[in-house]
């Protein structure tokens, strides 16, 4: 389990630390909304936003500053968990400016300036898993820098992820890094898809739409772990095992329940599986201690069922193409969005201290 936030007091009250020591938490994610939350509420940040509108730094610049620190000081506090898994665990995320996100050139760049930036062997790299993303992710990997890809909504895209990794890793070896440095999450995202099509069930409004609900994202995630227990089946992947690689474990992301309807840990009790992340806010963190039922393995064996269900919703004349391209291109927007707000809140806050004092 990966902790789905990040903010300064949760670090220095100690908060990080126990949920780490008491509730089994072992990697944190971060992301441009969960930033503009942190650094927008101020609190925590005051010093360090005086010392940077002394030396009129620029807000892209003061941002970074602030966000690399964040996850510096998180990565100090998980490395006991890397030293103890191997480097499995223990990690902390930080993404690429998301309006880079179909810049392939841009994305490496940027991804090699945080990994230097951040300077800790548990820092992981996050990269969208846009058309752009996924040539700056084999190149990411080829370098030795470990990659949260993020923002998978579609099978196809996630074997083309999967792929993608792979062929960093050939370039790494190729290149003389040692493979067994290099960890990989690919995130594919699973309550978002529920919101959408069922929104078009609603839509519809017949009995066997209405009977559809809630099952499509499960479905869609389920079928993401046949991909990848075959994606790293192959001969290719063994060679690469071989030489001291690691698979690219799925990760499931945006695993808070959207319709109160649903249980709220529905999406963590039914993807359980080996292998697999589950990055939850902190309040599905808290239900799933509470009330959970994790019942061993509820992902395998599931994927005949599974590829009914999505041909179902399909049937009904709601396009699965469209919906996963779309909650792509959303997501992309809402972190561009995010960021924005970001700057913007940063900027004003830099001009006060800079008015205070003159």
């Amino acid at each position: 389990m990966w902790l789905d936030d990040l903010s300064r007091t949760r670090i220095e009250s100690g908060n990080l630390a126990e949920l780490i020591e008491k509730s089994h938490v072992v990697g944190v994610t971060t992301n441009p909304s969960i930033f503009q939350a942190a650094i927008g509420s101020g609190e925590g940040y005051e010093d360090q936003l005086a010392d940077l509108a002394v030396r009129g730094v620029t807000v892209d610049e003061a941002v970074r500053m602030m966000t690399t620190a964040d996850v510096r000081a998180a990565a100090d506090v998980l490395r006991p968990v890397y030293e103890t898994t191997g480097g499995r665990d223990g990690r902390v995320s930080i993404e690429v400016d998301p309006r880079l996100a179909h810049d392939t050139e841009a994305t490496i760049a940027e991804a090699k300036q945080l990994a230097w930036l951040v300077d800790r062997p548990n820092v992981m790299i996050k990269i969208p898993a846009t058309e752009a993303g996924l040539p700056a992710i084999t190149e990411v990997i080829g370098l030795g820098i470990s990659v949260n890809v993020t923002l998978i909504f579609s099978l196809d895209r996630y074997k083309a992820v999967m792929d993608a990794y792979l062929a960093g890793l050939d370039k790494a070896h190729e290149r003389g890094i040692d493979l067994a440095g290099i960890h990989s999450v690919a995130s594919f995202f699973v309550s978002r898809v529920d919101s959408e099509i069922d929104k078009r069930l609603d839509g519809i409004g017949t009995d066997e739409a209405k009977s559809l609900k809630g099952k499509a994202a499960l479905a869609n995630a389920r079928l993401a772990y046949e991909a990848y227990e075959q994606a790293f089946a192959t001969d290719r992947a063994a060679k690469l095992a071989a030489a001291g690689a690691h698979k690219q474990r799925p990760l499931w992301a945006s695993t808070g329940v959207k319709d109160p309807a649903y249980k709220d840990t529905l999406y963590v009790d039914e993807l359980a599986a080996p292998g697999t992340v589950n990055t939850m806010p902190e309040a599905t963190l808290k239900a799933a201690a509470d009330h959970g039922d994790i019942h061993g393995d509820a992902v395998t064996g599931t994927y005949d069922a599974s590829r009914a269900e999505l041909a179902a919703v399909e049937k009904l004349g709601i396009s699965y193409d469209e919906v996963v391209q779309q909650l792509e291109d959303e997501a992309v927007a809402k972190f561009e969005a995010a960021w924005t707000d970001l700057l913007g809140t940063v900027a004003d806050r830099l001009a006060d201290k800079e008015a205070g004092t003159k």
